[in-house]
């Protein structure tokens, strides 16, 4: 009975593991969906991000142009995908780095801003521009990257900017109408929400 128990007990374990280990799609499945968040003529060009059959962070492709895209996180359901430019990546990979460090949304948020403040982390000093793809899960293959129905959002960091630099209002008042979100901070951006279901890649 005891060695039943035990192997219960194992078997039970080796399933929970197996259960929480994200299936990986290939390198190439996650270069083709990461870059759907880019403009369709920085695709080729732009350097990408994912998980190797480890599920260690990695660089899947060395590009050659301005922009950096990130592989969808496969513990996460559905697709979700983000492309934006090389000089946000300091900021980015900061933010990369804290939350492996077990720190809270909040605090990578404090600790970013203060790392801003103190020239320690560079912001660009130029509008920066930033895209994000996402689908549903039931709209997303991760065998093979064929995605339906997707849905882009656009941002564009301008640091310390605000309502009345830009002229943008602080909450949209219609679809897809720009705002500024975060003004007068190191992470000021523009926000543009096009209406679901308007942009659709395959």
């Amino acid at each position: 009975m005891k060695a039943l128990s035990v192997f219960l007990g194992v078997s039970l374990t080796a399933t929970s593991v197996l259960a929480q280990t994200p299936v990986i799609p290939s390198a190439d499945v996650q270069i083709k969906t990461a870059v759907l968040a880019a403009p369709t003529e920085k695709r080729d060009g732009a350097t990408v991000y994912g998980y190797s059959a480890k599920n260690e962070f990695v660089v899947l492709r060395k590009g050659t142009n301005e922009f950096v895209c990130l592989a969808d996180d496969p513990a996460q359901k559905g697709l979700s995908v983000s492309c934006y430019h090389k000089d946000l990546d300091p900021f980015m990979e900061r933010g990369r780095v804290l939350k492996r460090e077990g720190k809270k949304p909040g605090e990578i948020l404090t600790i970013r801003e203060q790392e801003v403040k103190s020239k320690k982390l560079m912001m660009p000093t130029h509008p920066s521009s930033l895209f994000a793809f996402s689908a549903s899960d039931e709209n997303y293959n991760p065998s093979t990257g064929d995605v339906k129905d997707g849905s882009l959002r656009y941002v564009v960091y301008i640091p310390y900017a605000t309502a009345e630099s830009t002229g943008l209002p602080t909450r949209p008042e219609a679809p897809g109408m720009p705002w500024i979100m975060d003004p007068g901070t190191h992470r000021a951006h523009i926000m543009i929400n096009p209406p679901v279901s308007t942009t659709a890649h395959h």
